[in-house]
């Protein structure tokens, strides 16, 4: 039996940096919310099985209603999401079947991922047991003090700029989301670096593309990012 792929689509921000009277994932840009246009592209993608919904408690029949309207076929769960996004993640992921199984996690505001970055983050998880998606700096990168003076400059060479979605063997990000709940200490703020933090496994990286932009604030660049980037966004 082969493995499933699952896209699991993290939703349950209460995004507070746009402003508005609804969460930014439920913002509608060319007709659709932030969040349909994200699951659009899983849904659409012939290598995702299944995708799960991790969302704010309040919204949940609001997705409920979504996944009705657009008669998405590969939603299986819709979730009620944790106080921060490591929790979330750890629901979505506790959803999943089998340990062997691959899981994709994936910003629900990140609506222009490619079907590549899909298909490659799919096809890397064949060979590695943890796969992220980043792109080059292509600023120079200072790291700060307390203070807010500069301690060090990286060599830009070496940085870049992390991405979703973060793709994984469920086994190994599930042992890594169970060894943080004893990690009191620590704050995460995406999966690789759990993976990182324990030593579970080699975190490849899959190269991301400049488009794959996370939508944060409600300026008028961002939100005309269909037509700025040449993206048609889904019927």
């Amino acid at each position: 039996m082969s493995n499933i792929n699952y896209a699991i689509i993290l939703a349950a921000g209460n995004g507070d940096r746009m402003g508005y009277h609804v969460p930014k994932q439920f913002v509608k840009v060319a007709g659709k919310t932030l969040l349909e246009h994200t699951i659009d592209k899983f849904e659409k993608h012939d290598m995702i099985d299944r995708i799960i919904v991790v969302v704010h408690p309040l919204y949940n029949m609001l997705v409920e209603d979504m996944v009705l309207k657009n008669e998405y076929e590969k939603i299986c769960k819709i979730l009620n999401g944790g106080r921060s996004r490591k929790e979330s993640s750890f629901v979505g992921i506790n959803a999943v079947e089998n340990e062997d199984d691959n899981v994709l996690i994936h910003d629900s505001v990140r609506p222009f991922v490619s079907y590549e970055i899909i298909s490659k983050c799919i096809t890397a998880l064949e060979e590695y047991d943890a796969v992220d998606v980043a792109i080059p700096s292509t600023d120079t990168i200072i790291k700060v003090n307390s203070n807010r003076c500069i301690d060090s400059i990286p060599n830009r060479d070496c940085m870049m700029r992390g991405q979703t979605p973060q793709g994984f063997k469920c086994g190994v990000i599930r042992e890594a989301h169970r060894n943080s709940l004893r990690d009191y200490d620590s704050e995460f703020t995406d999966d690789c670096s759990l993976i990182l933090r324990y030593g579970l496994s080699e975190v490849y990286v899959v190269k991301g593309e400049e488009q794959n932009i996370k939508i944060t604030y409600p300026d008028v660049v961002h939100l005309s990012i269909f037509t700025r980037h040449n993206v048609k966004p889904a019927n």
